[in-house]
């Protein structure tokens, strides 16, 4: 005993702790450190040889060595300045970090962006680090989702979206825009000659969509609503936190006054889906499914929580509540913002060529000179007969993004550590594990 006892004393001397008897804490602790300091060189390796590979992009400066990129493109007038002269410069794609190790890259070209949308899943998965910080608010829903949760979702959702659903929504848009132009009238009326037209459309969106998904009028474009509030400060809020490197750990974020308000924002959603949830469920069992519909179809609007209640898989199960608030709550995100980006882009275009924008408005004159009122209907889509009326959303959306810079910059997504499988992008190739040496 003396003797091994000796021998373990011997072999820690190197490490300078003398005569110190060995014990279990001590090698315990021992291991631990180990395992800490392999972990990390492991890390240290991995990021390494992350940046090494993605050398082959091109780089614009860096504003310093630790925020990297971050700040770079401003939600501001001159950050899509800075954006366009990028994608001048780097007309392939190019890299940008994120802090000191977190890269992001960004394909302009759309045969480089061919090359990841075709791939599939596995080797291009969906982007989660950014799309966590939307978790406690959009839940496990469709833009979220992954897998054969994403695939049951996406088949029971379908109905959602037929033609006769879609068809009784039109009027609800028309509606919706009668209330954003009159109040463009009384501004132009009280003098005003600017307004940011994205803040109106956006709540001129959330308007239309609060009455598809909930049957609900709360009247938000004339009066401030606390829901539709809360869904503007959650996503002003995300966007933010993308530009803070610090606060991109959950226990750090949630301790700061961001954090707080996101928290509180989120109640307050999640709050309001659950009533309607709630009301929903409880007049089914006492209608039941069929006379439900019918009633429906009397109104002519069947709203989106009406199609997941009563949606159900292969199997007869239908979706829980915890589901729909989650696809509720994720499509009136989704929803109003990518809408009202675009449409505020498609406004932009026509200002700049004013000769399409007086054609568009011959077009619709002339199709409502002698209707009553006047209003474009479902039918009137094919009547058109300026096709850039139907083809200018599609134009601006292939080549402006309609999701904000500062969520999402157009066409990226985080390479990871390590790739399953080859990617070829154009000539640039990036090699996977299989290849690597």
């Amino acid at each position: 005993m003396r003797d091994t006892s000796g021998m373990l004393q011997m072999s820690l001397s190197w490490l300078g702790l003398g005569p110190v008897a060995a014990s279990p804490w001590l090698l315990l602790l021992l291991a631990a450190v180990s395992w800490l300091l392999a972990r990390v060189l492991a890390w240290t390796y991995a990021c390494y040889d992350n940046a090494r590979r993605l050398r082959c992009f091109p780089q614009p400066p860096k504003r310093n060595w630790f925020l990297g990129h971050l700040g770079l493109v401003q939600p501001t007038e001159e950050g899509l300045r800075v954006l366009t002269q990028l994608v001048v410069n780097n007309p392939q794609g190019y890299m940008i970090w994120m802090g000191p190790i977190i890269p992001l890259v960004i394909f302009c070209h759309p045969d480089l962006v061919r090359s990841i949308t075709n791939a599939s899943a596995a080797v291009a998965p969906k982007n989660s680090f950014f799309y966590e910080f939307l978790k406690p608010w959009l839940g496990d829903g469709l833009l979220l989702s992954a897998g054969d949760k994403w695939s049951r979702h996406r088949r029971m959702l379908t109905p959602a979206f037929h033609f006769n659903i879609l068809k009784s929504y039109v009027k609800i848009f028309n509606d919706s825009a009668k209330v954003m132009h009159a109040k463009w009238q009384c501004l132009i009326t009280e003098g005003h000659t600017r307004l940011n037209m994205f803040e109106h459309i956006s709540l001129m969106t959330l308007d239309s969509l609060q009455k598809c998904v909930f049957s609900f009028d709360s009247n938000c474009q004339e009066k401030p609503i606390g829901y539709i509030a809360a869904i503007l400060e959650l996503s002003a809020l995300v966007a933010k936190r993308h530009q803070q490197l610090f606060q991109y750990k959950d226990f750090v974020y949630y301790l700061t006054p961001d954090g707080q308000r996101f928290r509180r924002a989120c109640h307050q959603v999640h709050d309001f889906t659950d009533a309607v949830i709630r009301e929903r469920r409880r007049t089914l069992p006492d209608e039941g499914a069929d006379d439900f519909l019918k009633a429906k179809a009397k109104t002519k609007t069947l709203d989106f929580i009406d199609v997941l209640l009563l949606t159900k898989d292969e199997d007869g199960t239908g979706l829980s509540d915890e589901d729909i608030r989650a696809e509720a709550d994720t499509f009136m995100f989704a929803g109003h913002d990518t809408t009202a980006s675009g449409l505020s882009w498609v406004l932009y275009n026509l200002a700049k060529h004013p000769e399409y924008q007086e054609r568009c408005r011959q077009e619709v004159e002339e199709l409502l000179k002698d209707r009553e009122p006047k209003e474009i209907e479902w039918i009137h889509r094919e009547q058109l007969g300026f096709k850039g009326i139907q083809l200018e959303p599609r134009n601006t959306c292939s080549f402006i993004h309609p999701v904000p810079i500062q969520q999402t910059l157009p066409h990226c997504f985080l390479i990871p550590n390590c790739m399953p499988s080859p990617i070829l992008l154009s000539s640039v190739l990036c090699p996977g594990d299989s290849e690597r040496t």
